[in-house]
């Protein structure tokens, strides 16, 4: 049987090269596995560095796995050495330290998705529950988001005091309380809801306004918009 001839990325029409179709249309036009295959740049005997990509995410669940992946989960993968692994990793890390960075000037929060857009590239891909407070001024600017917890979201973890002790040393106005579901459901527990009632009831003592409680996943859930808060 005849075998069917394999190409190289060098081999195919320019049209079809990753880094032409970058330059000519754009990143955004490229598939996932392209991306990857770009900064992986050689790939294996039997595959292009572009199907090597394609393997890689598709054996971790998508990119979302990859935000766990390992060295020694990568280096199982034919093809992939330290060095590619190496590269894989900088590139996940990188992608979740841009997602992090801050606009030079301060945020204003007018809506859950505005939360969700500060706080996913922080929070919502991590492995253990962190509970965030977004401390507003009057003009709904974000001042800073400590980090009041780590761990499952529980009464006791994540105490009044620790909330709104930096809201009140930043003089801040209101807070918007966020936390993310390891699991990507973004539904609220039973624990979800009653430390929101603790801290809204708290929040009325000392003079600062909990606007929301928004929970991170694979969406976003906003209390205050399904009417429980």
């Amino acid at each position: 049987m005849e075998q069917r001839r394999r190409y190289t990325i060098k081999q195919m029409p320019p049209e079809l090269r990753p880094r032409e179709r970058l330059l000519e249309a754009g990143p955004e036009a490229l598939s996932e596995a392209e991306l990857l295959g770009i900064l992986l740049g050689i790939g294996s005997a039997e595959r292009t560095a572009v199907e090597l990509a394609g393997q890689i995410i598709s054996e971790n669940d998508g990119l979302f796995g990859l935000h766990q992946v390992t060295v020694h989960d990568l280096v199982r993968i034919h093809g992939i050495g330290e060095a590619k692994a190496c590269i894989i990793l900088a590139a996940v890390e990188f992608g979740k330290r841009l997602g992090r960075v801050r606009n030079p000037g301060r945020p204003v929060i007018s809506s859950p998705a505005d939360v969700d857009g500060l706080l996913r590239g922080r929070i919502a891909n991590l492995d253990r529950e962190n509970f965030v407070a977004v401390l507003l001024n009057t003009k709904n600017e974000v001042i800073e988001f400590p980090t009041i917890s780590v761990g499952t979201l529980s009464a006791s973890l994540v105490h009044p005091r620790e909330v709104f002790k930096p809201a009140i040393r930043a003089s801040a106005a209101s807070v918007i309380l966020a936390h993310n579901h390891p699991s990507g459901k973004t539904g609220p527990s039973r624990e979800d809801r009653e430390v929101t009632r603790r801290l809204r009831d708290a929040a009325e003592i000392v003079g600062i306004e909990v606007l929301d409680h928004v929970i991170l996943g694979h969406e976003y859930f906003s209390m205050k918009e399904h009417g429980m808060l």
